[in-house]
């Protein structure tokens, strides 16, 4: 076994873990901790753009951005939350432009912004020019950008450390992680006065996903094990624009520069159902539009899908400003979106809920926001809660930035007076013993085929719409893939690259994200934001204009409600 020791430790290396290392690196001894070689983390997946009230094309207020955000998410948001976000997203964009950011530019030689589902001017007047963007490869650029700063700036980079346990102490102070070294095999002990979750999301338990195949919840899931609660895991957004199929997501930027929408009957159907922002209405709308279409008979020859057309646009526009999104559809399904139209339907996109956290990063553990000593969390892992039941478009990389900075910060802060609190007895034991289970067991189940029946069971029962039965049956379903996985067997007994053992280590996160969703959704008995509940179809803020908890127990799941933070905006009707 062999032990490092640090002052900071981040598991994760994506937007959010390596803006917090940049805030901290030249002044504390820190490790960024990742599964992956750090560019291939998820941030550069992202599409569209960054949302900042930056004013460059047309005029703009970070209040307009903060009253969007708390509609965008149902009034679900916390509202000190969403002001920080506005407000310090402006400064965010530029320091990554004078990072080296090569943003589009306007012929003034200013960040060029663009037009994006559920962003509007004066409160919900009309749409706004609000994302700054590099063509369609915003979150390339941005991990790029920040990667190289990490490298400059001399961050020590564990690649390809995949994390298996937190170290806490006896009276709940988290002192450390517990990681496997993929290329060895050789258990890591880290011991840290601070530790940063930034791991992302779990979109693989969905079978139709934009996301990687990292992205299986292991950030939530260690830390629920150790008595962290997570907050409105409910909540998880399944985008309009992925393809048919595949899951492959077509940036909301196709619709941000004019495409639309249509049906089996060549029909523009978003202004059907969204009279003032058609097309560029929020996601989880503008996927219950297209489930009712199909529902209806109006899906394309009467399967499951609808089109995105694209054919309308200047060619110039569509290879300057949709390179990858077009790509993409010429590539999977072999259409020319420059005369052919799209097939999509609705994907598993990205986590609302996740560890919950304060407006400074730190990981608290009630409905009081007690912090847990020495943990903090940011990005698509933590809660904090400014995406609320559904997040706008942008706000995805607004909140890595800014969230980000903020938890890097407030660890430097800390770090100057927390102690290196001593490690347990044996603090590697469980994750080993975790492994041995898996490694030492001849026969038994199949991973992938449990992981198969999961992903399946996800997408047809806690998809965009939902119901008691649904959701009922898929809670019963998960009960006997769980007992299926405490009997997984795997094939490969090596230590070195196995990734046939780590992938059983994911499907077990994915089994408890799985679990913690259901439970809430079950639970909140009301439709608000991507959550909806087909037996529950109106929002009931009387009862459930609050957060949710949930505790893993040894009698079950435990949940709880945590007040919303309301400021400036009090909760109305949400229409477009």
């Amino acid at each position: 076994m062999a032990y490092h020791r640090f002052d900071a430790v981040i598991v994760g290396a994506g937007g959010a873990g390596l803006m917090a290392a940049i805030q901290m690196a030249g002044q504390a001894n820190i490790a960024v901790v990742s599964k992956l070689y750090p560019p291939r983390s998820h941030t550069g997946a992202a599409q569209g753009g960054i949302s900042a009230a930056l004013g460059n094309t047309e005029e703009d207020h970070w209040e307009w951005h903060m009253f969007d955000t708390v509609k965008g998410g149902d009034y679900l948001v916390d509202q000190d939350a969403a002001e920080v976000l506005a407000r310090e997203a402006i400064d965010a964009v530029i320091e990554l432009e004078h990072m080296g950011l090569p943003f589009n530019r306007t012929p003034e030689g200013k960040i060029d912004q663009r037009r994006f589902g559920g962003h509007t001017r004066n409160f919900g007047e009309a749409p706004v020019r609000r994302a700054c963007y590099a063509a369609d490869r915003t979150g390339h650029m941005i991990i790029q950008t920040l990667y190289q700063q990490g490298i400059r700036h001399k961050v020590n980079f564990l690649d390809e450390f995949h994390l298996l346990d937190l170290i806490f102490t006896d009276d709940g102070q988290c002192c450390g992680v517990i990681a496997i070294e993929i290329a060895t095999g050789e258990i890591h002990t880290i011991h840290a006065k601070t530790v940063m979750i930034a791991t992302g999301g779990y979109g693989r338990a969905w079978k139709v996903t934009s996301n990687a195949h990292a992205g299986t919840g292991d950030g939530m899931a260690i830390p629920w094990r150790r008595g962290v609660p997570l907050m409105d895991m409910e909540f998880y957004q399944f985008p309009p624009t992925g393809l048919y199929k595949l899951g492959v997501l077509l940036s909301e930027a196709a619709r941000g520069e004019g495409g639309i929408l249509r049906n089996n009957t060549g029909e523009a159907f978003a202004a059907r159902y969204a009279p003032t922002l058609a097309d560029l209405a929020p996601r989880d709308m503008v996927s219950r539009f297209i489930v009712q279409e199909v529902a209806e008979g109006r899906g394309i020859d009467g399967k499951d899908y609808v089109y995105i057309d694209l054919t309308h646009l200047p060619p110039e526009v569509i290879d300057a400003k949709l390179p990858d999104v077009t790509d993409f559809a010429r590539t999977y399904l072999r259409v020319e979106p420059k005369t052919e139209m799209v097939p999509i339907q609705p994907t598993a996109h990205y986590a609302m809920g996740g560890l919950p956290t304060d407006i400074d990063g730190r990981v608290i553990y009630d409905r009081n926001a007690t912090p847990v000593p020495g943990l903090y969390a940011a990005g698509e892992v933590a809660c904090v809660s400014v995406h609320g039941a559904n997040r706008l478009g942008t706000n995805s990389l607004v909140d890595l930035v800014v969230f980000g900075r903020r938890a890097g910060r407030t660890m430097m802060r800390d770090l100057k007076t927390a102690p290196l609190l001593p490690l347990p007895k044996d603090p590697q034991f469980l994750a080993e013993a975790q492994l041995a289970d898996l490694r030492n067991r001849d026969k038994g189940e199949n991973a992938a085929d449990i992981r198969a029946e999961l992903q399946q069971m996800m997408y047809d029962k806690v998809f965009v719409v939902r119901s008691e039965q649904s959701l009922t049956e898929a809670a019963e379903e998960l009960k006997t893939l769980r007992d299926r996985y405490s009997q997984v067997a795997i094939m490969d007994k090596g230590k070195q690259y196995n990734t046939d053992l780590l992938e059983a280590h994911e499907l077990g996160c994915l089994i408890d994200c799985s679990e913690a969703t259901i439970a809430g959704a079950l639970a909140r008995q009301e439709s608000r934001g991507a959550h909806f509940r087909s037996d529950f179809e109106s929002r009931d803020d009387i009862n459930w204009l609050a957060h949710t908890l949930a505790y893993r127990t040894s009698g079950g799941i435990q949940l709880d409600k945590k007040p919303v933070s309301i400021t400036r905006f009090q909760p109305q009707e949400r229409k477009y």
